[in-house]
């Protein structure tokens, strides 16, 4: 597994970091870390120019841009040195960037290809201006190619089982996302709720040897839920066959409020949800389900696109 990691110093990346235990990302893991200093490099000085006619404020530009990205170096090469100590299987590297936060962390995710970018809810950077504020974590949802996880610290201790919420609707985000935890390595005693948000109608197969071919069946009222607990049975089985325990959840009303209500309720660590869903919705949007739920959750968001 190809991990992006958006590093800045500030508490809110710490937390990011301490995240990445209760993740179960098992020991095959190829991490970068990256740390974005946000200030404006002037063009080159050519090598053999008379210096005598830069301007003093180049110079002091060149020096300022220069001296700043060697602190982020400087706390890139640290962090990995920390993150290696706690995971001694990981291979790890570091990289540091002067650039505009968000754009060279999806340029750099273009370039790499990683399986998941990694980053804090929000922070402060020291280089110079922000680095992982919620405006870019948002900008970095919208534009990655894969999946993102919004990390946020926890006050649980590690020897508690990790709960997991995993918002489902039968969209194939969603049953992308219901894969990416069976596919992890989590600890012996991790809970999984699978969690509905039922308003009028859901989609279904109505033949499973056509899986494109969709019927609507109304799921309004009560006792039309069992059918709905039908479709996720799958789902359930399959995370049981994984080593979890599952419990099926059905709620009803808006989804983005309904899943953090039950996150909060049922103290999950952490929010499994699909970029899109039954809506027909092509890109993540802001405002949309998934943008919503992780710039309100308590705990983290984890936001998954399907591998192609």
């Amino acid at each position: 597994m190809k991990i992006l990691i958006a590093y800045d110093g500030s508490e809110y990346a710490d937390a990011a970091l301490h995240d990445l235990k209760r993740a179960g990302l098992g020991s095959a893991v190829e991490l970068l870390i990256m740390t974005v200093a946000d200030v404006f490099v002037p063009p080159p000085i050519n090598e053999g120019i008379d210096t005598t006619y830069v301007p003093e404020g180049v110079r002091r530009a060149h020096e300022r841009a220069r001296h700043k990205l060697d602190e982020a170096q400087g706390l890139a090469k640290r962090t990995s040195e920390h993150i290696q100590s706690i995971f001694p299987n990981w291979q790890i590297s570091y990289e540091a960037v002067a650039d505009s936060p968000a754009w060279a962390l999806i340029r750099k995710a273009d370039e790499w290809k990683p399986d998941l970018i990694v980053m804090g809810a929000r922070g402060l950077s020291v280089f110079g201006g922000r680095l992982i504020l919620g405006s870019i974590s948002q900008r970095v949802l919208y534009e990655a190619r894969c999946s993102v996880r919004v990390a946020r610290g926890s006050d649980r201790t590690d020897d508690k089982p990790v709960r997991i919420l995993i918002g489902v609707d039968n969209s194939s985000d969603s049953k992308a996302a219901v894969d990416e935890v069976c596919n992890r390595e989590w600890p012996m005693g991790t809970e999984v709720g699978l969690l509905a948000v039922v308003d009028t109608v859901m989609a279904i197969a109505s033949d499973p040897a056509e899986p494109s071919a969709e019927k609507w069946i109304e799921v309004a009222e009560e006792e039309n839920w069992d059918q709905v607990r039908e479709i996720f049975a799958p789902a359930a089985e399959k995370l049981r066959n994984a080593g979890l325990h599952v419990e099926v959840l059905i709620r009803r009303g808006n989804p983005a409020d309904q899943i953090l209500q039950e996150a909060h309720t049922w103290d999950a660590d952490c929010i499994f949800v699909g970029a899109r869903g039954t809506r027909g919705i092509d890109r993540l949007l802001l405002g949309s389900v998934s943008s919503a739920i992780s710039a309100r959750a308590h705990c983290s968001v984890e936001v998954v696109r399907p591998k192609k």
